[in-house]
């Protein structure tokens, strides 16, 4: 059993960590990483998930950009320690995540990822809307309210 908390400022060390370990060397050369360079995470969508010893589980951050515009929240990195994965953490933070960007009046969710896995989670493929290179635009996917939102995905100007 986990439980999910707000990411605090003493967990970005440890939530580093477990990014390095989850993801492929060079993780921050990715397109999605400049769109976030400099831009400061959603409040209350970077969550941490953590056992009863207090052992982090799995973290799972969003962060804001502008597509044709609008507003939408870039969800991700979502990463789940190797040896807690398949207990439901993951699906438990993206669950979380969703809800309360709802009750936070974030109307989009994006994010790049494997289609068949987000389906289960209300994403699906983002036609039109057009991350930096080299992204595969086959993995770009949203949830929410796209109607009429393509273009580029842009970096957040607030």
């Amino acid at each position: 059993m986990v439980e999910l908390a707000d990411e605090q400022a003493d967990d970005w060390w440890e939530v580093e960590a477990l990014y390095d370990l989850c993801f492929a060397p060079g993780r921050e050369a990715l397109s999605s990483y400049r769109l976030r360079d400099g831009i400061a995470a959603i409040p209350g969508l970077c969550l941490v998930a953590r056992d009863r010893d207090g052992i982090l589980a799995g973290a799972i951050r969003a962060w804001p950009v502008r597509v044709g515009g609008a507003a939408a929240a870039l969800v991700g990195p979502v990463a789940v320690h190797p040896t807690r994965q398949g207990e439901g953490i993951g699906a438990a933070m993206l669950r979380a995540v969703a809800e309360r960007a709802q009750a936070r009046g974030w109307r989009r969710l994006m994010l790049v990822g494997d289609a068949p896995y987000y389906a289960r989670f209300g994403y699906a493929r983002l036609a039109g809307v057009e991350m930096p290179p080299p992204t595969n635009p086959d993995r770009v996917l949203g949830r929410g309210e796209w109607a009429g939102i393509a273009g580029p995905v842009a970096r957040w100007q607030a």
